[in-house]
């Protein structure tokens, strides 16, 4: 962490919310993750930049408990989370749209959204998230008894964010939401992630377009091989000639 993160998160109000500390994920005998350290305060766009294999999806997975760490340590607001399972940390505020969308294919929208609140059961409040996110993401309500397998890949993107957010997450992992969808609505979704920013949610997204991603983000780390070699606010990042060379074109 250079000198301007550590002034920037001394100065932000707002506590941390998520913080990694030393986290080694192993492949087999493959050590996929090396003693990564993060930072991500409430409120806040943080981008996780790197190439293929870097290990960028294996650190939204170990946080979202998908795959567990070999060593390390994965505190979310306070909580040492680091040996729950997957579906705790769902419980406590932390939603994952993998990468590839996996949309459920052969059931509705509407079907995919109520898995979303699968951990909830307060049947009132799910009713009128249903109805918010078809206001966040219109084509949706237009699609709400259309199966999900037979959707554009944009829309099966947005139903991936909207099903997410149904657990009502304060930490939203984000995973590659560009890939594969054409320009306009790579923008589109873009513009979604900006919006859900302005709502009040955190968001840890990864992305390869790492040009969009620092655009919108407040910091960004850059992963190679498994370790984390640059850090630092997203105006930094986006004009560091390294950063420049290697992933902007």
């Amino acid at each position: 962490m250079n000198a301007d993160e550590r002034r920037y998160l001394t100065d932000k109000e707002d506590f941390t919310i998520l913080e990694v500390q030393d986290l080694d994920v192993n492949y087999g005998g493959i050590q996929a993750l090396k003693k990564i350290n993060l930072i991500i305060k409430k409120g806040e766009v943080v981008t996780l930049i790197g190439a293929n294999g870097a290990g960028k999806t294996t650190t939204l997975r170990a946080i979202s408990k998908i795959v567990n760490p070999r060593s390390g340590q994965i505190i979310y607001s306070g909580r040492n989370i680091t040996r729950r399972q997957a579906y705790e940390v769902v419980k406590l505020g932390i939603a994952h749209s993998p990468e590839g969308r996996r949309v459920l294919a052969r059931q509705t929208v509407l079907d995919n959204l109520l898995l979303g609140a699968y951990i909830r059961n307060d049947q009132k409040e799910i009713k009128a998230d249903i109805e918010h996110q078809y206001e966040l993401f219109p084509r949706l309500s237009q699609r709400r008894n259309q199966l999900a397998g037979t959707l554009s890949g944009g829309e099966q993107q947005m139903l991936a964010i909207a099903r997410a957010l149904m657990s009502r997450p304060q930490l939203l992992l984000l995973d590659e939401p560009s890939l594969g969808l054409a320009p306009a609505i790579v923008r589109e979704i873009f513009t979604i992630i900006e919006n859900l920013r302005a709502t009040g949610v955190t968001i840890l997204l990864v992305e390869q377009n790492a040009n969009l991603a620092l655009q919108i983000a407040d910091r960004g780390y850059v992963l190679e091989a498994g370790s984390i070699t640059l850090t630092g606010a997203a105006s930094q990042l986006i004009t560091d000639e390294r950063v420049k060379k290697a992933y902007l074109g």
